[in-house]
């Protein structure tokens, strides 16, 4: 038995494996501490990957090299990609997964990676010697000595479950919280807050008339989450049903708010405002008679259902009554009831970009500890967390992405520039260059930087080249292959299409919004033996070069937008101010620059409550 490592992560839910993965796949002797090896990454709440800008940071995850998107992939249950209606920028995959699947899956990738070492227990105490972390303690009274500690600890620190009146210690449900750690970190000057969140009800679906809810099937084409090589989906796919709440619905929840912890007192941390209980609901939208709700499968062949939209942390019996208003639920039996959990989380704007704490050297916080929502969120900054982890022990520049580069970069900016007042969730609009930020780029976006480092292999950047060559290929076909008129127009009559007054380039009948290179192929024969030499992955390859021709002229404004920003990027700024001793800015100001000691330019100016007055000021005591 080995008691001396490179890399420890505490907790292993999805930040813990990402970073225990990342760390041991680029060479460190990496052990990874948790409290139940048979719960790795589990779905603490909805058993889905992905959705709304969730889904971008997952292929981008996938495309560093990490494990979600591959296990999401291999456990499957139904696939979607949201907003099809909008413009690609807005595409987002989203994924059902067997809970249970999910959970071998990972199990298995761990057990597998070189490097790696998995130990049952729950860690007490960190090691700190002269500000810098030296390992950890654990409940055994076992000692593990190491280089770094990555903290992941979910909802684990001083968690506590509510339902109804009822309070149980815990981290989720049936499995113990997690006590010593906060007092310790608070000890050495963190900051430290609590969080509240919830999950629903969990029903039989022996129970449910499913004749009157609403089918709601997922999709069969090539969309998946790893860029890796397709594998029709191994597991049996399913539906997911729609049901909506009444008005008698409402009239039990309301009758039952005193007995809510949300509003008798009892809890007094903040909650997702993007993800609000059902009490929460009814409270906020009075007026509104219904609410839709979403039943969703646990797994392949399990009867047990989520019901995503009624999180609460109600009695167990007003809980069951309303939901028996429902007319479909009118049997309704469930396993168990929703709950709401306050767990310790610790302000991100006391870490560096690379998720390295400023108090304790070496030390990394990742997940719910920073102060987000969410299974993609956390294995984004896992991911990261263990890369600079990796670099810390063996030396290296530090691995940070920015805000035109990832939503994983977005995400890490906003955490540790703007900090949280409430769980943070990831959505499309927190990000100023999305229309570059595209699911369908990631691998072009971030792969190449992943193979530089160490953590994407030879394949999968074979894979990125032959794509990538691919899509130019066609891109550059089209803006060279001429079309006459008269031999193109009654085809186009046929489809609905204005007919063309002359000969143009194909390149110019792509972008029309009537048309697209899967319309034109049997038009055009030369597009179409182009396409047929695309001998895998051919889907993609058509749709990657058809939204790079369509969008061109958007991607390349943004992209110039994003590199004049960069210039501020440039403008280092880190320890090179007293900002208290400025009295040219804000009172506001100072103590904001003074407390985060932003990096760069432009990360100040990111800052809230800093000014652009305040900026200008930087750049003339810069000389600029």
């Amino acid at each position: 038995m080995d008691f001396e490592y490179d890399v420890i992560v505490v907790g292993a839910g999805h930040a813990g494996c990402e970073a225990a993965c990342a760390a041991a796949n680029l060479g460190s002797k990496t052990l990874l501490i948790t409290h139940d090896m048979n719960k790795i990454a589990q779905m603490s709440c909805n058993p889905a990957v992905g959705g709304i800008a969730k889904g971008q940071i997952v292929r981008e995850i996938d495309a560093l090299g990490g494990q979600m998107g591959v296990v999401t992939d291999m456990t499957a249950i139904q696939f979607r990609m949201l907003n099809r209606s909008k413009g690609p920028a807005m595409w987002s995959p989203r994924s059902q997964s067997d809970r249970a699947r999910f959970i071998e899956q990972w199990r298995s990738i761990l057990e597998n990676t070189p490097n790696l070492y998995i130990w049952q227990d729950a860690v007490s105490e960190l090691l700190v010697d002269e500000g810098e972390v030296r390992g950890v303690v654990t409940d055994m009274d076992v000692t593990f000595k190491s280089r770094c500690v990555i903290l992941t600890n979910g909802t684990f620190l001083n968690g506590l479950m509510h339902i109804g009146r009822t309070q149980l210690p815990g981290g989720r449900v049936s499995e113990p919280a997690s006590y010593g750690l906060s007092e310790q970190l608070k000890s050495y000057g963190f900051t430290v807050g609590r969080m509240k969140t919830g999950t629903p009800v969990r029903i039989d679906g022996r129970s449910v008339h499913f004749d009157e809810t609403i089918e709601q099937t997922g999709e069969n084409d090539f969309h998946k989450f790893s860029f890796l090589d397709f594998t029709p989906r191994p597991l049996q796919q399913r539906s997911c049903w729609t049901v909506y709440t009444n008005e008698n619905v409402h009239d039990i929840l309301r009758q039952g708010l005193p007995e809510s912890p949300l509003y008798n007192g009892q809890i007094q941390s903040i909650g997702p405002r993007y993800c609000p209980s059902i009490e929460t609901k009814i409270v906020t939208f009075p007026d509104k008679t219904e609410h839709q709700l979403f039943l969703e499968p646990e797994g392949e062949t399990t009867q047990e259902y989520y019901l995503n939209g009624f999180s609460s942390s109600l009695p167990i019996d007003i809980q069951l009554s309303a939901l028996k208003k429902i007319p479909a639920f009118r049997d309704v039996r469930i396993y168990r009831p929703g709950y709401a959990i306050e767990y310790d989380y610790f302000d991100p704007t006391q870490l560096f970009h690379t998720l390295e704490t400023k108090l304790i050297k070496r030390l990394f916080f990742a997940g719910q500890i920073n102060g987000t929502t969410g299974y993609e969120e956390a294995a984004g900054q896992g991911l990261i967390a263990g890369i600079n982890a990796h670099i810390a022990c063996h030396g290296g520049e530090p691995f940070v992405l920015g805000r035109d580069e990832a939503y994983i970069g977005v995400l890490i900016d906003d955490l540790v520039t703007k900090g949280v007042d409430e769980p943070y969730r990831m959505f499309t609009s927190r990000a100023e260059y999305r229309i570059l930020l595209r699911q369908d780029d990631a691998d072009m976006r971030l792969t190449e930087r992943a193979y530089h480092l160490g953590l994407a292999d030879a394949r999968r950047y074979e894979l990125l080249c032959k794509k990538r060559d691919a899509v130019e290929e066609i891109i550059s076909f089209a803006r060279d292959y001429s079309i006459k008129a008269s031999l193109i127009n009654d085809s186009l009559e046929r489809v609905g299409v204005q007919p063309l007054r002359q000969g143009v380039k194909l390149i110019d009948l792509i972008v029309r919004p009537q048309l697209d290179i899967n319309t034109l192929a049997p038009m055009v024969q030369a597009l179409q033996r182009k396409i047929d030499t695309i001998t895998s992955r051919r889907e993609e390859i058509v749709e990657a070069a058809e939204i790079k021709i369509k969008y061109s002229g958007y991607i390349e404004r943004e992209r110039m937008i994003a590199d004049k920003i960069a210039r501020l990027e440039n403008i280092k700024i880190k320890d090179k101010f007293d900002y208290m001793n400025i009295q040219q800015i804000s009172t506001e100001a100072r103590q904001k620059l003074a407390r985060i000691n932003p990096e760069t330019i432009a990360q100040a100016a990111r800052i809230p409550g800093i000014s652009p007055s305040d900026i200008n000021i930087l750049l003339v005591l810069m000389g600029r």
